[in-house]
């Protein structure tokens, strides 16, 4: 990527640069949604402080590796811990990090099985996480594997807010499949997704605990819960057999041979909806 002037101190800091020779109109328009983007964290008080973790270390972006992962001019590969890729995740981190120098801020800095550092990417003195960035343009999505709850709530008001305004992949109407079309989400088995539905039932089968979507278990869409994991749900207020006859917003991995499951491990995966909130792209 040609390095290039900065148009103002503001976007220099924010970390985003536009190229002399960008002179095409989709790339001069992605870069300005970029600039307007940043302006408008600036301004917003969900996006203040939250995700400020300690600092453990700092370099060069030298290339984007996959779409959710950067290399260090020292070598180093980091992960942005907290957000899952959609299609255009690679690209918009390309824009964002390549050449930038940046801060990593977490919890534990210890490599992950594939050599990877997990970290909150901060662009430069920017207190705002290029997580937080990619997730307000609709480019990625909340994993919610993001324990600290300032945090956690955060990046789910970045998400929502790109989803109200159907932003990056909330423009298409599928980005959310429908609990009641387990075809949809089985064609997507392997891949994370984001589903809304009615808990229909919720039974226990040794040491899991199934919410059930279809009135058929074998071939309508499940999530599966550990008995494990249940303390979680319990002590936050969110006992699984409250959820019975609730719309929820359930995350995760698509599993599953003749229906659908999601295996929901953390508090975050959950989210309870409005009795009156319709299916499809909503905050």
């Amino acid at each position: 990527m040609t390095e290039c002037e900065e148009t103002s101190s503001r976007p220099d800091t924010l970390g985003v640069k536009l190229e002399h020779n960008a002179t095409s109109p989709g790339l001069v328009t992605q870069r300005l949604h970029l600039i307007v983007g940043l302006f408008l964290f600036a301004g917003h008080p969900a996006f203040a402080t939250p995700c400020q973790f300690e600092a453990q270390g700092e370099g060069r972006v030298a290339a984007v590796t996959d779409a959710h992962s950067v290399r260090l001019d020292d070598g180093r590969e980091v992960r942005l811990t907290g957000v899952e890729a959609t299609a255009t995740t690679g690209q918009a981190l390309t824009s964002l990090l390549v050449g930038r120098h940046v801060v990593l801020r977490g919890t534990d800095d210890t490599p992950d099985r594939y050599g990877r550092q997990d970290a909150l990417v901060f662009i430069g003195e920017s207190d705002i996480s290029v997580q937080s960035m990619l997730l307000a343009q609709g480019d990625a999505l909340v994993s919610a594997e993001i324990s600290d709850k300032d945090c956690a709530a955060a990046l789910m008001a970045s998400e929502a807010e790109a989803r109200r305004q159907k932003k990056g992949s909330w423009a298409d109407p599928s980005a959310i499949k429908n609990a009641e079309s387990p075809d949809d989400i089985l064609a997507g088995i392997g891949r994370f997704m984001v589903v809304e539905g009615k808990v229909l039932s919720v039974r226990q089968a040794g040491a899991m605990t199934y919410l059930n979507f279809g009135r058929n278990w074998t071939h309508g869409f499940a999530v599966t819960i550990s008995k494990r994991n249940l303390p979680a749900f319990e002590n936050a207020g969110m006992p699984l057999k409250s959820l019975e006859n609730r719309r929820i917003r359930v995350r995760g991995w698509v599993e599953g041979t003749a229906g659908p499951r999601i295996d929901v491990r953390l508090l975050g995966q959950v989210e309870l909806l409005g009795a009156n909130e319709p299916i499809g792209v909503r905050p």
